[in-house]
C-alpha cells in the first residue's frame, strides 16, 4: 500500500460517498411496498435494510469483478478518471433522489465510468461486449422479467387464498412481504454494493496500489458494505414515496409478490455477474403486481417520467463523467476544481430538498394521480379476486366511478 497517494484516498472517499447515496437512493427498491402496505412501520423498514444490505455486501465479488475487470480496459486508467466517473454518477442520484424518481445508481456509475474513460483513453477502451451482454441487455429484460412474473404471482396469489379468511390472508402476506423485502435488501447488498467495491478495486489497480487482476480487499468489501448500510438507514424518503404510492396502490398479496419476484431476478444476476440495475427489476415487479389485481392502478404518468429517466441515465452521467475528466486533466488544480464542485453542488441539491421535506412521518401521505385510460382499460379484463377478502385489502381499489379517462400530470414530488 506504499503507492496509496492523495488522489486515491480522495477516489476511495468519493466511491464510498457514491456508495452513500446508493443506499438512500435505493432503499425504496426493498422497503417501499412493505412501508406503503404498513407491514412495517418506517424507521423499523430502513433499519432492517440497512443491516441486511451490509450482510449481502460480503456474499459474492462477481459484480465487483464485471466493473473492476471487465468493462473498461484497466491499462492506462488513472485515479482521476475514477474521480471524475464518481462525480457523474453522485450528481446523477442526487438530482433523482430529489424529484422523487427511482432511477438506476448502478448505470449513473456505469455511465460516468464509461464517459470519464472515453474522454481520457478513447473509445477503445471501453470493451463493448460487456456492456451490452452484461448491462444494456440486463436493463432491458429486467424489469420485463420480474414485471411479468410480479404479475403472475398476483394472480396465483388471489387464485390459491380464494377461500383464506381475508384478515388470516392479510396478516400471513404482511408477514411474507417482511421476509421477501429482506430478500431484497439481501440481494440489494449483494448486487449494488459489489459496484463500489469494483470501482474502488479499479481505482485501487489505476493507482498501482494493488495488482491488476486482483479481487477487492477486504477493507473495500467491508467499507463499502458500511457505506450502502449507512445510506439505507438514512432512508430515502422522497423516492420511496413515489415507488410505494405514486406507482400504483398495493395491497399485502400484490407487495409479497412484488418483492420476492424482483429478489429472485436480482439475485439470479448477481450469481451470473450481471451488473445489473436493483430499481429497473423493482420498478417492474411493481407495475407487474399492479397489473395482476383486479381494478389495480398503474399511473403512467409517473411510470413514464421513471422511463425518460432511465433512458437519460447512462448518457448524462457519461456525459459529466466526460467534461469533470476534461477538466482533471489539467493537473492537481483541475481535480481540486472538480471536488469544490461537487461539493458545492451537493450541498446546493440538499438545500433545495430542505423547501419540501419528506420523511418517516409523511412519506405515506401521497397518493399520486388516478388511473388513466390505459390501467383503466387493462384493469377492464384482469380477472378479480375470487373469494372473501377483508375489507383493509380492498380499501385501495377504485371504483369505476372514480377512475379516469385522461393521464394527467403527476404530482411534482
Amino acid at each position: 500500500m506504499e503507492n496509496f497517494s492523495l488522489i486515491l484516498a480522495i477516489v476511495v472517499v468519493t466511491a464510498l460517498a457514491f456508495d452513500f447515496t446508493n443506499g438512500f437512493h435505493d432503499t425504496a427498491n426493498a422497503m417501499a411496498t412493505t412501508i406503503s402496505t404498513g407491514a412495517l412501520k418506517p424507521k423499523v423498514a430502513v433499519a432492517m435494510s440497512a443491516v441486511l444490505n451490509l450482510v449481502g455486501a460480503f456474499l459474492s465479488v462477481e459484480v465487483a469483478n464485471t466493473i473492476s475487470k471487465g468493462l473498461v480496459d484497466e491499462t492506462g486508467i488513472r485515479p482521476e478518471v475514477i474521480f471524475a466517473a464518481l462525480v457523474g454518477a453522485i450528481l446523477w442520484n442526487l438530482l433523482t433522489w430529489l424529484v422523487g424518481l427511482p432511477s438506476s445508481s448502478s448505470h449513473a456509475l456505469m455511465g460516468g465510468l464509461i464517459g470519464a474513460t472515453i474522454a481520457s483513453a478513447g473509445l477503445g477502451a471501453v470493451h463493448g461486449d460487456v456492456l451490452v451482454t452484461k448491462v444494456l441487455i440486463p436493463a432491458v429484460a429486467a424489469p420485463i422479467v420480474a414485471g411479468v412474473a410480479a404479475m403472475l404471482a398476483t394472480r396465483l396469489s388471489y387464485t390459491l387464498h380464494r377461500k383464506a379468511d381475508g384478515k388470516a390472508a392479510a396478516k400471513g402476506y404482511r408477514a411474507g412481504q417482511i421476509a421477501s423485502a429482506g430478500l431484497v435488501s439481501l440481494a440489494h447488498g449483494t448486487n449494488d454494493a459489489q459496484k463500489t467495491m469494483g470501482i474502488i478495486t479499479l481505482a485501487l489497480v489505476a493507482g498501482g496500489a494493488v495488482a491488476p487482476d486482483s479481487d477487492p480487499p477486504t477493507w473495500v468489501i467491508l467499507s463499502a458494505g458500511l457505506a450502502i448500510a449507512l445510506g439505507t438507514w438514512l432512508g430515502g424518503w422522497r423516492i420511496i414515496r413515489t415507488m410505494g404510492k405514486g406507482l400504483t396502490d398495493l395491497q399485502p398479496q400484490q407487495g409479497f409478490a412484488a418483492q420476492t419476484s424482483a429478489a429472485t431476478v436480482i439475485l439470479a444476476s448477481s450469481h451470473l455477474g450481471f451488473s445489473l440495475s436493483t430499481t429497473h427489476s423493482v420498478s417492474g415487479s411493481v407495475m407487474g403486481a399492479g397489473l395482476g389485481r383486479k381494478g389495480g392502478v398503474v399511473r403512467w404518468s409517473t411510470a413514464t417520467r421513471m422511463f425518460v429517466a432511465w433512458g437519460l441515465t447512462l448518457p448524462a452521467a457519461a456525459l459529466v463523467g466526460a467534461l469533470a475528466e476534461s477538466v482533471t486533466d489539467l493537473g492537481d488544480w483541475g481535480t481540486g476544481l472538480v471536488l469544490v464542485f461537487l461539493v458545492a453542488s451537493s450541498a446546493a441539491i440538499w438545500k433545495i430538498s430542505r423547501r419540501e421535506v419528506v420523511d418517516h412521518t409523511n412519506v405515506n401521505d401521497h397518493h399520486g394521480e388516478p388511473a388513466g385510460v390505459v390501467t383503466t382499460a387493462i384493469a377492464a379484463v384482469t380477472p378479480p379476486p375470487v373469494g372473501p377478502v377483508s375489507e383493509d385489502l380492498t380499501a385501495t381499489i377504485p371504483s369505476p366511478a372514480t377512475a379516469t379517462t385522461t393521464e394527467p400530470t403527476a404530482p411534482a414530488v
